[in-house]
């Protein structure tokens, strides 16, 4: 398989999608989670299956500290 295969680039996509989420969230804490997370969803061009997957994980998660995506 090469690098470039839909399935790899949409894993890279929702990866991205979840970095950027934990960065939001540490950045403003005030904002909406639902928000936050329809944004992401069109910034990264999620699918369906992928904007599911962040609705039911990342609806209710805390700040926290320290960053994984690096």
């Amino acid at each position: 398989m090469s690098p470039s295969t839909p399935l790899q680039t949409q894993s890279a996509n929702l990866k991205k999608a979840i970095c950027w989420l934990s960065e939001v969230v540490q950045a403003h804490p005030e904002k909406q989670r639902n928000t936050v997370i329809s944004e992401a969803e069109l910034r990264f061009d999620l699918t369906p299956a992928e904007c599911e997957f962040l609705n039911s994980n990342f609806r209710d998660i805390t700040t926290g500290k320290g960053n994984s995506c690096d």
